[in-house]
């Protein structure tokens, strides 16, 4: 039966130190809920059935967007029509901004918060549906069977698992270099966004470095200045402009001399593997160079070179190639 949600005890601590205690007596029994939109789905559809969860909306110091000199930091509660909006953002890392604007819908980014989005589970539909595969526990992968519906899937680092990060902000996020604050019974360490994004050979049950069952909670989100400024880009291509799950989406901040020359690049695509994807060939053949429609084409080229494509996703290779090659040429502008 769907959309009956199992019994469970809602906590709602008021510190960062309470949900951390109640997180490290818990463990794996806590369920961390924030704008819950993805959490309430898997509550409906019965799949997940914590006994805690823990409300953590009422802890303000997860909120918020300062500028704090050499970085900006951005509590995890933020929302994302508070990023799409910031000023602060909006200056420094457009990108991040574009971003969390195509997110969902205008009122999801009203309640959902920018720490959910990269930290959501995949939306693989078997997966999501309670297939007992790999990602589950189990022994098999649905999605990649001579007869699966994998048009959403992974282009490349397929281990087992072929489910690919539904986060928009994932790949701005790792080409602005942030790092990520996570709390753990009380004391906070910090992540690269390079390590913070799990693949399936290092844990196929989890997306992040942030550890449920060890009562895990991202605290906070910090941007280093390092591309304050830069030129930057974000396009996501999905089935329709509002709601979807991109099919594949590209970030990219770039340095560029006054005579053109691109002296400096960074840039990555979500939804074509588990972990957002620094296309490092690309970032190879521009740097040097200036934007230029022979460029164009080889981008198209090289930006999918070790794609094994499944049964209904062939698609998705061109279509990075042509998103790679639409970021770049941005910078002729």
């Amino acid at each position: 039966m769907t959309d009956m949600m199992h019994a469970f005890e809602l906590v709602q601590p008021q510190t960062l130190d309470e949900a951390s205690d109640l997180l490290k007596k818990h463990k794996g029994d806590a369920w961390v809920i924030a704008g819950g939109y993805d959490s309430l789905d898997w509550f409906k559809d019965r799949v997940m059935r914590p006994e805690m969860v823990v409300d953590i909306t009422q802890i303000s110091e997860l909120y918020g967007i300062s500028d704090q000199g050499d970085h900006l930091a951005i509590g995890a509660m933020t929302t994302l029509t508070e990023i799409a909006e910031s000023a602060l953002i909006r200056e420094a890392f457009p990108a991040l901004a574009t971003a969390a604007s195509r997110i969902a819908s205008p009122q999801i980014r009203n309640v959902g918060t920018i720490g959910g989005n990269i930290c959501q589970d995949t939306r693989c539909s078997y997966y999501r549906d309670g297939f007992p595969c790999y990602r589950a526990g189990g022994n098999t992968c649905y999605a990649n069977t001579p007869t699966a519906m994998n048009r959403e899937h992974t282009l490349f680092e397929a281990k087992r698992c072929v489910a690919v990060t539904p986060s928009d902000a994932a790949p701005v996020l790792s080409v602005l270099d942030a790092e990520m604050v996570i709390s753990r019974a009380g004391k906070l360490r910090t992540v690269k966004a390079a390590d913070f994004f799990v693949g399936p050979e290092i844990d196929i049950e989890r997306m992040t470095a942030v550890e449920r069952d060890k009562g895990d909670l991202l605290v906070q989100i910090k941007i280093p200045k390092t591309w304050a400024g830069s030129k930057q880009y974000f396009e996501k291509a999905a089935d329709r402009q509002a709601w979807d799950f991109a099919l594949v989406n590209v970030a990219m901040a770039a340095k560029v001399a006054p005579d053109g020359t691109i002296e400096k690049l960074q840039i990555a695509c979500g939804a074509v593997q588990c972990t957002p994807r620094r296309l490092s060939n690309v970032e190879d053949l521009v740097v040097g160079e200036k934007p230029s429609e022979d460029l164009g084409v080889l981008i198209e080229r090289v930006a999918s070179q070790g794609a094994k494509p499944l049964n209904y996703n062939h698609f998705k290779i061109p279509l990075l190639g042509k998103l790679a090659r639409r970021a770049v040429r941005s910078l002729s502008a």
